[in-house]
């Protein structure tokens, strides 16, 4: 019997890719009429721009056999991501470094001075458990209100006290004037874009790729293994509720006449009162294009609950009260022959890297198990 891969995102397609590779026939069911999931990217038309249909995907790892995999299927080109924040009327730089602090406190220190002066800002809080305590704990109220606090609650939907402080901490705070979001070793955009990189892990006489087409879960007894990377509660047919999961608008404006919008890829809109969380420019997401683009593409980006037919970004995981994701948990332990993966499945807010990380170890676990 042939394996089923349920999602041509990342995820899917990176186990058809190993499995494949290994000799085990596999079939992808992807629901949309696409591959690349939610890194599905493509070119404007009126534009010429480069866009990532579901919002960016800025790929960065530390992680030296992840670069070295996603490079098999085509040419990355360095690309240093930068993202500003409006605050109030003003443009600062995120993540918080030396600039911001300086700017913000209206100050002109070094960074021994500055260090000193955030310690002094910060709650005195050993061990935060939930992501206001964190960003208390980190800068300070002042810089927590103004970058942290709004932006959070827009793009989460619940108070930052119901959050666990684990969001944050993926955040640097720089006593320098380095205003790179990442800091990670290896940093880079496909400069064809992401979906090609999709069709070339596909591209395996053992893969055969249906889309448009879902998959029900009661035909799992047909295959020898399921892989699915769809909500988890799906699966289940939502049998005891519906887990939060955030979905995302994208008010999309072309505008073939203007030659650069706001001049960076990403500007933060934390103040509250402001609608939206952020505006992206794609056309700086590929900056090797912009001779053959003609005008820009800006998304700005709304996140609210997901409802029933939308589609599900990112789960909400809550420092308390995860009662429910462990009844699915449980109900998915029980399975012998289906693995959740991906960010959906696994109940989980993944980096790109660290999806392919764990889609490549699922995909040698399962051959390990297979040769025993």
């Amino acid at each position: 019997m042939a394996i089923a891969i349920v999602g041509a995102g990342l995820s899917g397609c990176v186990i058809a890719h190993q499995l494949a590779k290994a000799g085990k026939r596999c079939i992808v069911f992807e629901s949309r009429s696409h591959v690349g999931g939610n890194c599905y990217t493509e070119r404007d038309g009126k534009t010429g721009v480069l866009v990532h249909v579901y919002g960016p995907h800025i790929f960065h790892t530390d992680k030296a056999h992840v670069w070295h995999f996603i490079n098999q299927f085509g040419t990355f080109k360095p690309y240093a991501h930068r993202v500003k924040a409006t605050v109030k009327g003003q443009v600062y730089s995120l993540p918080i470094n030396l600039h911001t602090i300086n700017q913000f406190f209206q100050q002109a220190m070094r960074p021994a001075e500055a260090k000193h002066f955030i310690q002094q800002q910060a709650h005195d809080i050993p061990n935060p458990q939930t992501f206001e305590e964190q960003a208390l704990a980190f800068v300070g109220e002042a810089l927590y209100e103004a970058f942290f606090k709004g932006y959070t609650i827009k793009q989460w939907g619940v108070s930052p006290q119901e959050l666990p402080a684990s969001i944050l901490k993926r955040l640097p705070l720089r006593f320098n004037y380095d205003d790179r979001y990442f800091n990670h070793p290896w940093q880079a955009m496909p400069e064809e874009g992401y979906t090609p990189l999709f069709e070339r892990m596909l591209d395996h006489p053992n893969i055969e790729v249906h889309l448009q087409t879902s998959f029900n879960p009661e035909d799992a007894a047909h295959f020898d293994h399921v892989f699915y990377s769809g909500p988890l509660d799906g699966w289940f047919d939502y049998r005891f509720g519906r887990l939060p999961y955030r979905t995302l608008d994208f008010h999309k404006k072309v505008l073939p006449d203007e030659e650069d919008y706001q001049g960076i890829a990403v500007m933060n809109y934390p103040d509250a009162a402001v609608p939206y969380t952020r505006i992206t420019e794609h056309k700086h997401f590929a900056p090797w294009l912009y001779e053959q683009t003609r005008g820009t593409v800006l998304y700005e980006e709304h996140s609210r609950a997901c409802q029933p037919n939308d589609i599900p970004y990112y789960p909400v995981r809550l420092a308390k009260g995860q009662a429910l994701l462990q009844q699915y948990q449980a109900e998915a332990e029980r399975l012998k022959n289906v693995t959740f993966v991906g960010r959906l499945g696994t109940f989980q807010y993944l980096d790109m890297d660290v999806t392919i990380d764990q889609a490549l170890d699922v995909a040698a676990q399962y051959l390990a198990r297979a040769q025993i």
